[in-house]
């Protein structure tokens, strides 16, 4: 685990083409290939087999090749040391978490610190609880310090709020029974949490912890202007959970303007000479609707001259591999000039950084001086986790599919001991998913289904029946991040990943929270320059998302490659729904 103000990571490149194959392997063999590299805190240990919440199943987290145990910090590190209260290491310890991760040995004390924080780590590594823990309590801890209060206004005055964004409303939901887990020794939650979004409408009654999703969250604010700067005033602390998702595509808009609205809130509570607590609002009123405008302009504008201002620089930081020359003007302006109230966690199990226009290159720009915390394995090879390889043609894909979703059913590895088995089989679209589904039930193995055509309700209820029954899961990328269930030690790629980010993210629903698991990977012609590439970065130790290179002449002949092969693809998919 690497803890740095700054950090530096390569960047993920998205290939041009994407590819479809219904195949799999049976049984080719991929050892561990890369070694975790070393994390400051911990020293080899043995660990027990520990039980945890919904997200985490009980199982003996492995050791890497250097004896280092890969999920569990060392047994002397606990709740209580890294600064936690007694209420919440009880909490914790009564769902099973009797000791953190490595992840969460390291976040939690950055977190509590007040401090802007990025957690970048590799999926099933604790990230949820390496924030919810720590800002619950601080919540907490300040709520039972407002018991003093004088009268119950004063009370509702200084309320604080824990806002979480998330991309999605099944990660919402997720969040919200995550956090209703931490109980107090009397059985009640320790902080009131709220999922909105989707049908929900908002609360008469504000809860202590709002999960919602940034369209969500605008199309309440964005009635009132001044229920928009009272909401914006409670907010103390913003967590971004899949940063990556967030900042990019089709959030990244909405994500902006809600980080210029709550620095804007920064901005008028720094021009008064009295602090947060003593700020009435009748001071919050005299400030028009025109002044709130202007200065969410303002602060865009200061970021879009940033990015101009910072663009030669940005070169000698990928080339030097350094940050100490980048002149980061105006959004370190904007950070010390206005007095801080409110914190920012950001999140994410991948966070390319190379390039402003990354997620992670607008962190750096944006929140210069956020500490990040790094996993031993972000966009690396979980070595609790064995991948095995196979090829495939259009003869061949059909009858490997069949026997690796049978393997799941026959190996001793892959049953749970209470006799239950998960395994999902990833394909790169709706149609792919249709075709192996009816492919899976036409060999009398009973399946289910879960893509974006799929209504919530029936999204939801596909979840709940994994969880509860097991069995076998066909899915899009959509279950590749933030559904996280127990006990998955099969993935299946029918279809191989098409980007760096999507094969991180599926091969992460396997070998989670310290257990092991299993990653068939099968891929057709068109395909094998690419996996080629990721086998021989895990070979060398390289981060994963080398193999994707940004240099035009690879991008061009995987292009050629697919082009020439799509018939194929075609005649593959043909025969599926034969």
């Amino acid at each position: 685990m690497v803890v740095t103000p700054s950090a530096l990571m390569l960047h993920l490149q998205n290939p041009p083409i994407r590819y479809h194959f219904f195949s799999h392997f049976l049984k080719p063999t991929f050892p561990s290939l890369l070694k975790p590299r070393p994390f400051s805190l911990t020293t080899p240990r043995q660990t027990q087999a520990r039980t945890f919440v919904s997200a985490v199943a009980s199982s003996s987290s492995p050791q890497g090749s250097n004896g280092r145990d890969t999920f569990f910090a060392e047994q002397n590190v606990s709740w209580a040391s890294l600064g936690l209260s007694d209420t919440i290491s009880r909490a914790l310890a009564d769902i099973g978490l009797n000791r953190p991760s490595l992840v969460q040995a390291s976040s939690v004390p950055s977190v509590l610190s007040g401090k802007d924080v990025v957690i970048a780590a590799e999926t099933g590594s604790g990230k949820t609880y390496s924030y919810l823990v720590p800002l619950i309590d601080k919540l907490r801890d300040a709520q039972e310090h407002s018991l003093h209060a004088v009268s119950d206004q004063e009370v509702t005055s200084k309320q604080k709020v824990l806002l979480i964004l998330c991309p999605n409303v099944q990660l919402c939901e997720q969040v919200v029974k995550m956090a209703n887990c931490l109980r107090r020794d009397d059985g009640e939650a320790i902080v009131s949490v709220a999922a909105l979004c989707g049908r929900q409408g908002w609360p008469i009654r504000k809860p202590d912890v709002i999960v919602t999703t940034p369209a969500a969250l605008l199309n309440y604010v964005d009635i009132d202007r001044t229920r928009r700067m009272e909401f914006m005033r409670g907010v103390k602390c913003v967590v971004f959970d899949e940063a990556d998702m967030l900042l990019c595509g089709s959030f990244q808009n909405k994500v902006i303007r809600l980080i210029n609205l709550l620095r804007f809130d920064e901005k008028v509570l720094s021009r008064s000479k009295k602090s947060v607590a003593e700020l009435s609002m009748q001071k919050e009123s005299s400030l028009s609707s025109e002044d709130a405008f202007e200065g969410e302009e303002e602060l865009q504008t200061e970021a879009t001259l940033e990015e101009d201002d910072t663009d030669k620089e940005e070169d000698i930081v990928d080339i030097n591999n350094e940050c100490t020359s980048v002149k980061q003007r105006d959004w370190r302006r904007v950070r010390k000039t206005y007095e801080r109230s409110k914190q920012y966690v950001f999140v994410a199990a991948t966070l390319p950084v190379n390039g402003k226009k990354t997620a992670g290159g607008v962190l750096k720009y944006m929140f210069p001086h956020a500490e990040w915390v790094c996993g031993n394995y972000l966009h690396c090879h979980n070595p609790r986790l064995e991948q095995k390889w196979i090829e495939v043609t259009i003869d061949t894909q059909l009858d490997e599919l069949i026997k690796a979703v049978n393997h799941s059913f026959r190996s001793e590895d892959l049953v749970n001991a209470g006799g239950i088995h998960r395994t999902m089989v990833f394909a790169n679209t709706v149609e792919a998913v249709e075709a192996v589904a009816k492919i899976l039930l036409r060999s009398g193995i009973e399946c289910s289904r879960y893509h974006k055509n799929c209504t919530l309700e029936e999204r939801a209820q596909t979840l709940v029946d994994f969880h509860d029954k097991g069995g076998v899961l066909v899915c899009t990328d959509a279950a590749a991040r933030g559904v996280d269930i127990p006990n998955v030690l099969h993935v299946i790629q029918a279809d191989f990943a098409t980007s760096a980010v999507d094969f991180l993210h599926r091969v992460g629903r396997t070998a989670r929270a310290g257990q092991i698991g299993l990653v068939t990977s099968m891929y057709t012609e068109s395909n094998r320059e690419l996996v080629d590439a990721v086998r021989s970065a895990e070979k060398r130790g390289q981060p994963v998302e080398t193999a994707f290179s940004r240099k035009r002449s690879f991008r061009n002949k995987i292009k050629k490659r697919g082009t020439n092969k799509v018939r194929d693809s075609a005649t593959i998919k043909e025969s599926a729904l034969a």
